[in-house]
């Protein structure tokens, strides 16, 4: 991946010297002063910049913890263009149903989410998790004792959370989430926490 990286941005470095005008090493080329830029196709061009982007994006980091197993995890769950194998498992882990020890994939999309909440907060502290997955016997279990559980909720599908942060004012965070706009976004004042899920754009308050 080093070596990779280092071709992508040496390729780069030369596309950019191109653009920037005649240049020794453009001078050397078979048709004279022409510029590197202008031997390479438009979309070439695109897809150096655009991986060289991707590459150069600063690692994406969550910090969790779960208020019931009382497992804290911070984890590089994404770098150089794509998700961390070990650290999306290690994720996954624990967000598991803590009541039958299941542990099911999470869409990744929540951990972006999660991510751009605590970047648009300020937080500095881990995501205090309620709930992340449930399995269907439990989700079922909790629907049985409380008209607010849905009985096709999107935590049993990996891709909601009930969470909050301990340094930012619940009202704060709901309307952080908000103002992302990509999925659903529950407010519980009372048993303090905020769902959010990357399901359909939606808002709803319980208690």
């Amino acid at each position: 991946m080093i070596e990779r990286r280092r071709l992508l941005q040496c390729g780069l470095g030369v596309l950019v010297a191109g653009l920037a005008g005649p240049s020794s090493m453009a001078q050397t080329l078979p048709d004279g002063p022409a510029t590197v830029a202008a031997n390479l196709q438009p979309d070439l061009i695109g897809d150096l910049i655009d991986q060289s982007q991707v590459i150069t994006a600063p690692p994406r980091v969550l910090s969790l913890y779960n208020l019931h197993t009382a497992e804290k995890l911070e984890a590089v769950y994404w770098e150089n263009g794509t998700y961390v194998p070990d650290a999306v498992e290690a994720l996954n882990h624990v967000l598991r149903d803590y009541r039958t020890g299941d542990v099911a994939p999470m869409n990744v999309g929540l951990f972006d989410l999660l991510g751009e909440l605590s970047a648009k907060t300020g937080s500095r502290e881990a995501f205090q998790v309620v709930s992340g997955y449930r399995s269907p016997a439990t989700n079922a279990l909790l629907a049985e004792r409380s008209g607010e559980v849905a009985k096709r909720s999107l935590h049993m599908d990996g891709k909601a959370m009930d969470i909050y942060l301990e340094d930012v004012a619940l009202d704060r965070l709901r309307a952080a989430a908000l103002d992302i706009g990509r999925g659903g976004v529950g407010y519980y004042p009372e048993t303090r926490f905020v769902h959010v899920d990357v399901g359909p754009v939606r808002r709803w308050q319980g208690s």
